[in-house]
């Protein structure tokens, strides 16, 4: 069997799969009331999804976990990629499951979610560096391969890269459909990516895992059936630093994964503003929120966004030919 068609047959698979458990999994969050708190502080409008369904990211977790061990993935990068999503979606269920049964609104406390994070971070770090051929190399895009010596700032700076894209991919999933359309985009580019590097059970993976979300998205549109919850959004983070750092094409992260990159730095830029000048930068942040607040419809957000990810996923595929 070529490598085309099984990645055509992974993607249907997954797609098929998780657009079944989709629908099965929403009646049963309702039953035990997994409904999602909504925020006082975020815009007035979103006050009416309180009590949606959420940790719906269980859906992708487990049909793309369900579907690499079906195709036989044995590749121990693509494993590794796989762990840190369940790892990261593991905290972002911690985080979930305090919201919902403790009913504190605001989950696990800051320094125990980052914690978690570092740890997972730290793990995937060493492996990096005593698994990885020519793990001082790393892709550029339109450059190539480069060589990356970065000295003491070394674990800094990939500790850096791991958490920033795991939360900025959270921060990004506030909206009906955006970040799992966007991740869509996202990892199908990254798919191409590791393709042409050669890494091609990282490659199948990410196409596995674009399929679940596809199916993920027929219930996570607007009107949202389910949310994915921290579960979600932090496993898709974890698996998209995984990915980015075990291919060595972490520097296409803010190109392909743009959008994300700018929802994560709108809330930099308006924390930092705010204390500098006690003024607000944006109207709201993450920036979804900012153009809600000038008057854009949730869905011209969400597709404005998805257009602009698949102009940058396109560039980004554009600098690895």
């Amino acid at each position: 069997m070529s490598f085309e068609v099984k990645v055509l047959i992974a993607f249907f698979l997954s797609l098929t799969l998780s657009s079944f458990i989709g629908p099965k999994l929403i009646p049963i969050l309702k039953k035990l009331k997994i409904g999602q708190a909504i925020r006082e502080d975020g815009p007035k409008s979103h006050l009416s999804k309180t009590g949606t369904p959420t940790m719906g990211g269980l859906v992708f977790i487990i049909t793309s976990s369900f579907i690499f061990i079906l195709m036989g993935i044995k590749s121990l990068d693509a494993i590794v990629v796989v762990l840190a999503m369940v790892a990261f979606g593991g905290i972002g269920y911690l985080d979930d499951y305090i919201i919902v049964v403790k009913k504190r609104n605001l989950g696990l406390r800051a320094y125990q979610k980052i914690l978690g994070q570092i740890l997972v971070s730290l793990l995937l770090i060493v492996y990096f560096n005593n698994n990885i051929e020519n793990a001082n190399l790393a892709y550029i895009p339109f450059l190539g391969e480069v060589s990356v010596n970065l000295g003491i700032w070394t674990l800094p700076f990939f500790l850096v890269v791991i958490l920033g894209t795991t939360n900025a991919v959270n921060l990004t999933d506030g909206l009906d459909g955006l970040a799992t359309g966007i991740s869509i985009i996202v990892f199908l580019a990254f798919s191409f990516v590791s393709y042409r590097l050669g890494n091609f059970d990282l490659s199948l993976f990410s196409i596995i895992l674009s399929g679940a979300l596809g199916g993920f998205l027929l219930i996570n549109y607007n009107p949202a059936k389910v949310f994915m919850g921290d579960t979600g959004s932090l496993a898709l983070g974890g698996a998209l630093s995984a990915l980015a750092l075990l291919s060595r094409t972490y520097f296409f992260i803010p190109l392909i994964g743009g959008v994300f990159f700018a929802e994560a730095l709108s809330v930099i830029i308006q924390v930092l503003y705010f204390k500098a000048t006690k003024k607000r930068f944006f109207k709201m942040a993450p920036l979804h929120h900012h153009f809600e607040q000038v008057g854009w419809k949730e869905l011209r957000v969400v597709w404005s966004f998805w257009g602009v990810s698949f102009i940058l996923a396109l560039v980004g595929i554009l600098g690895i030919l």
